[in-house]
């Protein structure tokens, strides 16, 4: 398995306060990974280490194999649309790509003037003119056209209105489809992500809590029903993400690692939303550092 992204113990920290901390994930080739927790879990520091705009306090980060701070071979790899698609917004879209050009020794301008076409937005108008879906789509074409092979975008829906982020995601969907380029998309809006992202990453309190295919923790999840739960779990049962209880009965979201047979429980499939929100209700206590497929 080709591996784009590596963090080892990697580790942020603004004065006393630890930003990002212990983080080990890896992110396979081909992959459009979502990457989700609550304002201040460490997402944008995350994004920040791996476009090398930070240099790590602790453990390394590492981009197909090598460190990418201060390293412009790796650099020339990564695309990265920040959160709020900081562009030149007195020049104008066709303005940029010919900068684009002048800036990236691997750069694709007809790729960004067509797609920009297709999308009708104004070649000739200041970018700070445009609307802020067609802000969002400039600064993605212009990532796109430095044809990267990692794609980092932080929050770049955030502030769209749906029909604007449905545009932008099929956007992106069609440029992955065509170019292979794996893909670390931060985001709130969950329906989204499952939309459109097949693998999973989660933090929360500048850890990572879980991480992986969706399909595999889809598959390895489950919710179960019962009597009042007493502390022992079901065989089959790995841990027991999130509770929930009722003077007679139990709900639990767990993780498995095994076939559940027992009667007195009823077993429920979960989807990725499901899953996302029970670990961040659990806010790092009974999953944390869990890397899917690997022991925790």
């Amino acid at each position: 398995m080709d591996v784009v992204l590596e963090a080892d113990q990697l580790g942020k920290r603004y004065g006393n306060t630890w930003a990002l901390r212990d983080c080990t994930l890896r992110l396979p080739a081909g992959r459009i990974a979502a990457l989700v927790g609550p304002n201040g879990a460490g997402k944008s520091t995350l994004l920040h280490l791996a476009v090398g705009l930070l240099r790590p306090d602790a453990g390394a980060v590492r981009v197909f194999g090598q460190s990418p701070y201060d390293n412009t071979n790796t650099l020339a790899d990564i695309g990265f649309v920040a959160q709020d698609t900081p562009l030149y917004r007195d020049l104008s879209a066709a303005e940029l790509v010919t900068a684009g050009a002048r800036l990236n020794r691997r750069w694709d301008g007809a790729l960004a003037r067509n797609r920009l076409a297709q999308l009708g937005i104004p070649p000739d108008r200041p970018v700070g003119k445009l609307s802020g879906g067609q802000r969002a789509q400039v600064a993605l074409a212009l990532a796109l056209a430095k044809q990267p092979r990692l794609l980092l975008l932080d929050e770049p829906v955030a502030s769209l209105d749906p029909l604007a982020r449905r545009e932008f995601l099929q956007s992106l969907m069609g440029s992955v489809a065509d170019t292979g380029t794996t893909v670390l998309l931060s985001s709130h809006l969950l329906a989204d992500l499952e939309r459109v992202c097949d693998y999973l990453i989660v933090l929360q309190s500048a850890q990572v809590q879980i991480s992986g295919s969706v399909d595999d923790l889809v598959a390895e999840h489950r919710q179960l029903v019962g009597p009042r739960h007493d502390g022992r779990s079901p065989a089959g049962v790995a841990a027991v993400v999130r509770a929930s209880h009722t003077d007679r009965q139990s709900t639990l979201l767990v993780r498995t690692d095994s076939a559940i047979n027992d009667p007195a429980w009823t077993e429920r499939e979960v989807g990725p939303e499901d899953i996302i929100l029970a670990y961040l209700a659990d806010g790092g206590t009974a999953a944390s550092h869990i890397e899917w497929g690997v022991p925790a």
